[in-house]
């Protein structure tokens, strides 16, 4: 990125503190340096102890490793909060509306809109879900989305997370972290709850039980095991609501229904929350080397006899490819234009988007249309020559697997460093709960930010960090 390139700074302007900024600066003038170093160890400590790793797929010591936590929180007015929650939820209802015409009627490709080799080529689209509509209408019951932010009021989504959206926990660990270190601090400032999330996934996901459950449905958590990236908050969401976490051999099928393990014999349950990959739920239907699924829940979801959360071949939303098209995507559904914009996106697939990345690469960030967590994707302004030149060839090779979109000048907040406050890059995932009833958003979200000074990239994966994020009451 060129030299002269300003970044919104969400601390200050012109040398001003920013509004939301202002109690919170104001008490961290009067603290004492030595004291906050302290308090950070603290937090680090407090973060092992409670076993808040992750692995990292890929690695040859695959270690478990702690995410870098950083004490100073990023802070969003109410109104700026209200803008974001609208736009999100209008984005969650169209991508819900986007897969139920999928899977049915396909109206949007009869319209001109989509093309139909995006559903057809798509390896997420899963045809075991064509006519099949699950309870509720409701496919997507929880949603990440990701947000940048370039400017004061510019705000732009960079992907959508359908599928199986990680990063709850975080947002919630590093509340409850804030909390234990600094009490008085949410004396002075008033900050909206996260802590109400749990219950209300819980109550989301009750919602969505199927229409002959009786009583209070029974809910568990399925994780592929300890062993999966995410481990740590498939099993701190499951205890934060109080329900079973499950591994695929606990489950079977059960006189048409799907039925887990308990000392007591077999019980029935209503919801799964699942956090295993479409292409392992069922070896039966799918993968039939999965050790991780329950075979023949396929049949059962489709008899109406299991709901599964979110549902399976949500991930066609996760498309980067199709994320070009959500605007059009939003607009088509719902009657109403985008409150929150996209990033400008090439599709590589159209041969005069193709030529214009090609002759800018070094100018662009080209990400794979199925890939995820900062992998298989090329920062063009931060590689070599040779990096260059090889992913001109991956491009020329399969230009249909790639979109690019231009650097942004994601907005920085500070971090605490020895020396002081140091602005850093960041991005934000805010969680939406989708039921029949409506959309639902915790106030706030999981903020992830580039450590490293310079770095745009800041997932876990490649070393970024997390921080609070606080939505101020009126």
């Amino acid at each position: 990125m060129g030299k002269d390139v300003t970044f919104f700074n969400e601390l200050q302007v012109n040398g001003a503190v920013r509004e939301p900024y202002r109690s919170y600066n104001d008490w961290f003038a009067d603290q004492d340096n030595a004291r906050l170093q302290t308090k950070s160890k603290e937090a680090e400590a407090f973060f092992r102890r409670t076993g808040i790793t992750f692995n990292v797929y890929g690695q040859s010591d695959a270690e478990e490793r702690l995410i870098p936590f950083d004490l100073v929180p990023r802070i969003l007015s109410n109104t700026e909060w209200n803008r974001l929650a609208k736009g999100i939820a209008q984005r969650v209802r169209g991508i819900n509306a986007f897969l139920h015409d999928i899977y049915n009627r396909q109206e949007i490709i009869s319209a001109g809109i989509l093309p139909k080799r995006l559903i057809a080529e798509n390896d997420a689209f899963l045809p075991q879900m064509i006519d099949f509509t699950p309870p509720g209408g409701v496919y997507t019951h929880i949603v990440g989305t990701d947000i940048v932010r370039t400017g004061e009021n510019d705000f732009f989504v960079l992907e959508d997370n359908a599928r199986t959206p990680s990063g709850v926990s975080y947002m919630l660990e590093n509340r409850e972290t804030m909390l234990q270190m600094f009490p008085e601090l949410f004396s002075k400032i008033k900050v909206q709850r996260v802590s109400d999330y749990p219950k209300n996934l819980r109550l989301s996901l009750e919602a969505a039980a199927p229409r002959h459950c009786e009583g209070r449905p029974c809910v568990v958590v399925l994780t592929p095991g300890i062993h999966n990236s995410a481990y740590y908050e498939h099993s701190f969401l499951a205890d934060q609501m109080g329900v079973e976490l499950v591994e695929g051999h606990d489950l079977r099928v059960v006189d048409g229904h799907i039925a887990m393990r308990t000392t007591k014999g077999y019980k029935v349950i209503d919801v799964i929350y699942r956090r295993v990959d479409d292409d392992f739920l069922d070896p039966l239907t799918f993968n039939p080397d999965s050790m991780l699924g329950v075979p023949g829940i396929m049949d059962v979801y489709r008899a109406g006899n299991i709901t599964i959360t979110n549902a399976p071949g949500t991930g066609v939303a996760d498309d980067k490819a199709i994320y070009s098209y959500m605007p059009e995507i939003v607009e088509f559904y719902t009657g109403e234009k985008p409150i929150l914009k996209n990033v400008e996106t090439y599709r590589c697939a159209e041969p005069e988007a193709l030529q214009y990345v090609l002759d800018n690469l070094s100018e662009l960030v080209v990400k794979e249309v199925h890939g995820s967590g900062g992998y298989g994707m090329l920062v063009g302004p931060a590689a070599s020559k040779k990096e260059l030149a090889a992913f001109e060839e991956k491009l020329k090779a399969k230009p249909a697997n790639y979109i690019a979109q231009p650097t942004l000048a994601l907005s920085t907040v500070p971090i605490f460093t020895e020396a002081g406050l140091a602005p850093r890059h960041v991005d934000l995932r805010p969680f939406a709960l989708v039921s029949s009833s409506g959309v639902d958003i915790v106030p706030g979200g999981l903020t992830r930010v580039a450590l490293t000074e310079g770095s745009l990239v800041v997932n876990s994966s490649q070393g970024g960090g997390t921080k609070d994020t606080w939505v101020l009451e009126d």
